[in-house]
Parts: C-alpha cells; sequence; structure tokens
C-alpha cells in the first residue's frame, strides 16, 4: 500500500472513530440569525473550539437558536436544545440562562454575558456555584457610574441623562442604581427609559430630546442590543451624545462605548466547553469576570452631533474610529 494511500485510510478512520464518538452542543444567544454580530461571535467560539481540537460537523455537533429576545421564543428554543440531549450548552444573557435552568439542572450550562449571577437567581453563591452552571460575567455594576462620567466628560454641558435599561432584569435596576448614586456628583439629572420594543423607545427618546442639554446612556441587556440600531440611528437624529456598554454600538455609528471585549468572553467559553467535554464538571470551574474594558470613540459621530472630544479622553481610547 502506498504512504500516501495509508494516510488517507488513516484519515478516514480517524473521521469514522470521531464520528462514533460524536458531541452535542447547544447554543442559545438572544440575536437574529442575520445580525453581522451575531456571526461575529459565533465566528470566535468556533475559531477557538477549533484551536482545541473541536470542529463543528467533525468530532462535535453545534445546534443553535436565536431568541431574538423574545421571551416565549427564548422558552420554546431552550426546551428544544434541551431535547437534543446536549453534552453542554452555551447561553448568551441572563434570561436565556434562566430559561435554560427552568428546563434541566443536569445538562451543563456555559454562560456568557451576564451581570448579576447571585441577583438574578442562577446561582445561590460565587463562592460555592454547585449545580450546573458557570461561565463568564460581563461586567460589575460599578462601571454604570463610569458610563455617566464618561458623558460627563465628552459633553460638559449635559444636565439632564436617558438610562436605556430593561427594567424587567435585575441587571436593568442594578446598573440604574450606580448611575442614580452618581449623578448628584456630576451635577446631572437622571432619568430611566424602558426598552421593551421599539416603539416606546422612540417615544421616550424624542420626548426626551425636546429639552435642552440632554445625553443617553445605554446600559447592557439583551434588548438594547436587538435595538441598538434604532437607538444609534435615533441619538443621531436627536444629536444627544450617548454612551454604550459595548465596542459593537459604536462601529455601528454610536459616539463612545465604555466595557468588555464580547466576542473575547464567547472565545473563553470555549475553554470551558471544551473542559467539559473532556470530563469536568460546571461546578468545578469558577464564575469569571473580564480580564479587560475597552474605551472606543467614534470621531465622525462626535462631528454629527458638535461635540470636539477632549484630547485627554482620545488619550485613553483602545480605538477610535475616524
Amino acid at each position: 500500500m502506498e504512504r500516501r494511500e495509508f494516510i488517507t485510510l488513516l484519515g478516514g478512520a480517524t473521521a469514522w472513530q470521531q464520528g462514533e464518538r460524536m458531541r452535542r452542543v447547544g447554543v442559545l444567544i438572544g440575536l437574529t440569525a442575520d445580525d453581522p454580530e451575531l456571526l461575529t461571535r459565533i465566528g470566535a467560539l468556533l475559531q477557538a473550539l477549533q484551536q482545541m481540537g473541536w470542529t463543528d460537523g467533525g468530532n462535535i455537533r453545534i445546534d443553535y437558536r436565536w431568541g431574538s429576545a423574545d421571551a416565549e421564543r427564548i422558552r420554546k428554543h431552550a426546551g428544544e436544545l434541551v431535547a437534543l440531549a446536549p453534552d453542554v450548552l452555551l447561553a448568551a444573557g441572563t434570561p436565556i440562562v434562566s430559561a435554560l435552568q427552568h428546563v434541566t439542572r443536569t445538562v451543563p450550562i456555559v454562560f456568557v454575558g451576564v451581570a448579576d449571577l447571585v441577583g438574578g437567581g442562577l446561582v445561590a453563591s460565587l463562592a460555592s456555584l454547585g449545580g450546573n452552571t458557570t461561565g463568564f460575567t460581563v461586567y460589575e455594576y460599578a462601571i454604570s457610574g463610569k458610563w455617566l462620567e464618561l458623558l460627563k466628560e465628552v459633553a460638559p454641558r449635559i444636565q439632564r441623562a436617558a438610562i436605556l435599561r430593561d427594567s424587567d432584569t435585575i441587571a436593568g435596576g442594578g446598573q440604574f442604581g450606580a448611575i442614580q448614586s452618581m449623578a448628584p456628583t456630576l451635577g446631572v439629572e437622571v432619568s430611566p427609559v424602558n426598552v421593551h420594543d421599539a416603539e416606546e423607545i422612540e417615544r421616550a427618546v424624542t420626548a426626551f430630546a425636546r429639552s435642552p442639554n440632554g445625553g443617553i446612556i445605554v446600559t447592557g441587556s439583551p434588548l438594547t442590543t436587538f435595538h441598538r440600531n434604532l437607538i444609534v440611528t435615533l441619538a443621531a437624529r436627536q444629536r444627544l451624545p450617548a454612551v454604550y456598554p459595548y465596542r459593537f454600538f459604536v462601529t455601528g455609528g454610536g459616539l463612545i462605548s465604555y466595557g468588555p471585549d464580547v466576542s473575547d468572553q464567547y472565545r473563553r467559553a470555549a475553554g470551558y466547553i471544551d473542559r467539559i467535554l473532556k470530563g469536568e464538571k460546571p461546578a468545578d470551574l469558577p464564575v469569571q469576570a473580564p480580564t479587560k474594558y475597552e474605551l472606543v470613540i467614534n470621531l465622525k459621530t462626535a462631528k454629527s452631533v458638535g461635540l470636539e472630544v477632549p484630547p485627554t479622553l482620545l488619550a485613553r481610547a483602545d480605538e477610535v474610529i475616524e
């Protein structure tokens, strides 16, 4: 037998063996299937898994479901994924983790994009996780106060700030509370704006913009991410300075963002998926916080809303979009 034929045969045998041991991963994310940000996140996950020796369609099968920030759809998809008997589940955001936990307390769940684990009822204690859930938190509530500081720094005349948040989540209240506690020090009056649907957002932002010296802070949640194009468009239309929680708001036309690298969370989650597939238990894998926060500024947007970004702020930026 020729060496080349032997290698080909050996490769086929290896693929057959891997096929016999096919592992299954379920992924549930609250975005639409055609969202460019979704493709970026999944790309980061797949690349990291491949580097660890896992290939979708080779030795693992990945089943995807898209929640589209719709609670009923998320619950439906959570049930569908668990019914497929996966070896591990990847969940993005508190509502999705909660929906999966409602369906299963045995299938391992690795989460990304969760702010308040204990307050959200996802784990009993950070010191002793137990259960089937672990993963990567997205930020501490204290970062929300930083958003207000940045808004005041980039637009010193700001006296009022509309805080776009999801009032149905613990994180929505926690982030607003942190901003509210910082407001008197900075001389800014803050008011909450709920983000349940597009009509509510447009109505509230338009009404807020009728008075002068206002700005926007967009807190982190699946709903604000889902409605990000509308929010960025409204801020531009009303010439409102706005601070966002993630870089992809700013690459999409937003003014300034400060927060963790979301794609990095998916790369790190791949590491936990790998370890669980190799036999480790979620309870033995500690919850991890972000390792870096990035400041991103869009100078084109600043110009369009009539702002000159202070040089001291530009010097601190991790990325400047011109």
